[in-house]
């Protein structure tokens, strides 16, 4: 059975920088992948990839077996993404831009309103579904994204900072959807939060220099040295062993 998703070579060059170099990973249903590294390490980039709105430079990447360059259409069918800032449309309410996601999904009639509502119920929207998306708190507006992301039930979801905005409260309600959810589903979730991978994925990859540099359980990352925090094994590996006595 193939995996949900499949990464292979996957290399993204710009000019004469290589942002993503030879990353490869697959991902089961029931995983869920943190996906770690410094500011600038290729995390966003490589989940573009796999989401199929940056062509890669070379390498392949698929969703649910479908690659997603060769066949985008039946890819994004399986997969929910929450890019980076969840760009929307501003002027519209809440429940008008879902309805429009679902519309572009397919959806109609009494299909379309149940999915809308299990999206708004699931990311606790309900208070706000009639104002325009402007006028929403960064939390709410991230909130906004995840429900686009969730609306179709996707097999697979890549989530790009899920948490980013949100206070205490909604970060917890949000970790605990996505533990939920985890069982029926293949899950990479892009963070800097090590308390994120601790609290929800069952791997961590640790990823700079555009290059895989770990890729394990939370609790084996931790164990590499037992007297150490998970912050700090994180940032042992991803400070250049060069700048480690400087920094």
């Amino acid at each position: 059975m193939a995996a949900l998703i499949e990464i292979a070579g996957l290399t993204k060059r710009f000019g004469s920088f290589t942002a993503v170099d030879d990353v490869s990973f697959r991902l089961d249903k029931g995983e869920v992948l943190g996906f770690l590294g410094p500011n600038g390490a290729g995390k966003t980039t490589t989940m573009r990839m796999l989401a199929g709105f940056v062509m890669p430079t070379a390498g392949s990447a698929a969703i649910a077996g479908h690659d997603v360059i060769a066949e985008p259409v039946a890819a994004r069918k399986h997969l929910g993404f929450l890019p980076e800032g969840a760009p929307t449309y501003p002027e519209m309410t809440v429940l008008g831009f879902l309805r429009f996601v679902a519309r572009v999904r397919g959806y109609a009639g009494a299909a379309l309103r149940r999915r809308v509502a299990e999206a708004t119920a699931l990311t606790q929207l309900e208070s706000v579904r009639l104002q325009t998306i402007e006028t929403l708190s960064k939390g709410f507006k991230r909130r906004v994204g995840l429900a686009q992301a969730l609306l179709h039930d996707p097999s697979v979801l890549v989530l790009d900072e899920p948490t980013d905005g949100l206070d205490p409260n909604q970060k917890h309600e949000v970790r605990t959807l996505i533990r939920r959810m985890a069982p029926e589903k293949a899950i990479v979730i892009s963070t800097h939060l090590l308390e994120e991978v601790d609290a929800v994925c069952t791997r961590a990859i640790i990823i700079a220099g555009g290059r895989v540099v770990a890729d394990d359980t939370p609790a084996g990352l931790a164990a590499r040295d037992p007297e150490r925090r998970l912050e700090e094994v994180f940032r042992a590996i991803t400070i250049p062993s060069s700048l480690r006595k400087a920094a």
